[in-house]
């Protein structure tokens, strides 16, 4: 279970994460056009920005031996080289609702905390994907 503190701290960081998202436009359905349409670098900007900070990130939990939340240590295994196309066709199915939809996950709950209640179909959407999935998963080859 989880304790307040921690709720508090969660809380917190989702609410600034989204603060973020708004500001720089990342959950603006017309800059996902543009950047869908090459009409524009910011989201390109945004997303290369994000992936230098990811590659920052892990090295330096790799290098410091960064602990968890709980003080467990975090490992960081290699993806499986022999899943590609899973990987790619994946990746397709995502970029596709993104460019459909014009948001991903984490952006459709701050347009929903930002007002924008019609994102409220998406979200029930990923939801029953979500269900439907963990019920079909042993069934699915992995």
């Amino acid at each position: 279970m989880i304790s307040p503190k921690d709720f508090l701290k969660y809380l917190t960081a989702g609410t600034l994460f989204g603060f973020v998202l708004m500001k720089s436009e990342v959950v603006s359905w017309f800059r996902i056009q543009e950047m869908f349409r090459f009409d524009s670098f910011h989201m390109y900007g945004i997303i290369g920005v994000a992936i230098l900070v990811g590659l920052i990130s892990i090295q330096i939990i790799k290098r410091f031996n960064v602990k968890d939340l709980n003080g467990n240590g975090i490992t960081i295994n290699p993806k499986d080289a022999t899943q590609v196309t899973r990987y790619i066709v994946g990746g397709t199915m995502f970029g596709l609702g993104w460019a459909l939809l014009g948001a991903c996950p984490g952006p459709m709950f701050a347009l929903l905390g930002s007002g924008i209640t019609i994102i409220i179909v998406p979200i029930l959407a990923a939801l029953a994907g979500t269900f439907a999935y963990g019920a079909l998963r042993s069934k699915l080859p992995h």
